[in-house]
């Protein structure tokens, strides 16, 4: 959608009014402003009325003031730097006195709306696509490589086969998928603002007919474009970072079908998983080990 509104614009363009031609120029320019103005205000802003934002708006294609807002506010999380985030977050909250309740009321309606909007036949393919690979092979880079580092651990537990691209040069992002072909599945993390080494990765392994899996939070992002299996979660500002929360709920709905689809394979895993972690000590024993533990020593020591 973003994307589009850019498109949209540069083709218009010389068929606007005057009028038009004023928010053109403010979409393109203050967009980091103009997706969280009112109608109203927008035409205050740059001296045109109401009824001609909206005239506007349904010019470049869109149903509604609303539809088309929702559209430029995508845009400015695409391309706004983090001291803009940070003062864009600032306008958002105002002086609201909870921030706690604030960012957290946020963070729900974001995996509620994401819950909402799933592509469930997608999703169900995805998990399919998983549990027949030879080799899966998870990718994210920068603020959306701690996506990729949490799959990558939990997936390691429910199969063998699983391996973490380390989002390094691009060169060597390559090096690392040398050897994909189309039995495998690559899982691919990104979200706005986007990494070309992501969108590069993915490119490279549809073209050696790898099946893609990406997550990203839009049906129009760079990625979506080249994955077999897209699913969306919302990710929206909270100060200069993402927030990741709706992604990482999407991750857990994966990991809990993917268990159920593979139980018997999982519970003989996690019997010789358990087994080694008790005998190195790789957590802390329970109450009732420790129980065990205590009443194996006394019979030792009382000889029965």
């Amino acid at each position: 959608m973003s994307t589009d509104i850019i498109k949209r614009i540069d083709t218009l363009y010389p068929t606007f009014s005057k009028g038009q031609k004023k928010l053109a120029n403010a979409v393109l320019t203050e967009y980091e402003k103009v997706g969280y103005m009112t109608a109203t205000r927008l035409g205050q802003h740059v001296g045109v009325s109401e009824s001609t934002v909206v005239r506007f708006a349904n010019e470049l294609g869109f149903e509604g003031y609303s539809e088309f807002q929702d559209a430029v506010q995508e845009l400015a999380r695409m391309y706004l730097t983090p001291n803009e985030r940070i003062e864009l977050t600032k306008c958002r909250i105002g002086n609201h006195s909870d921030i706690v309740e604030k960012v957290m009321e946020s963070d729900m309606n974001k995996v509620r709306r994401t819950m909402e909007r799933v592509n469930r036949t997608q999703f169900r393919r995805a998990v399919d696509t998983i549990i027949k690979a030879r080799k899966i092979y998870i990718m994210g880079a920068r603020s959306s490589e701690p996506l990729a580092r949490f799959l990558q651990y939990n997936l390691s537990l429910i199969f063998d086969n699983v391996r973490l691209v380390l989002p390094m040069s691009t060169s060597e992002v390559f090096e690392q998928m040398l050897d994909v072909g189309a039995e495998d599945v690559l899982i691919a993390f990104s979200f706005p603002r986007y990494s070309t080494k992501m969108i590069n990765a993915v490119k490279y392994a549809h073209d050696c007919s790898v099946k893609t899996i990406v997550f990203t939070d839009s049906d129009v992002s760079p990625l979506a474009a080249v994955g077999d299996f897209v699913l969306t979660a919302e990710s929206d500002m909270a100060s200069f970072m993402d927030s990741l929360v709706a992604p990482i709920s999407l991750i857990n709905a994966m990991v809990v079908e993917l268990t159920s689809r593979c139980e018997r394979r999982i519970r003989d895993r996690f019997e010789r998983l358990e087994k080694m972690w008790g005998n190195y000590g790789v957590y802390t024993k329970s109450p009732k080990d420790r129980l065990k533990e205590e009443l194996k020593k006394a019979e030792k020591a009382t000889g029965k």
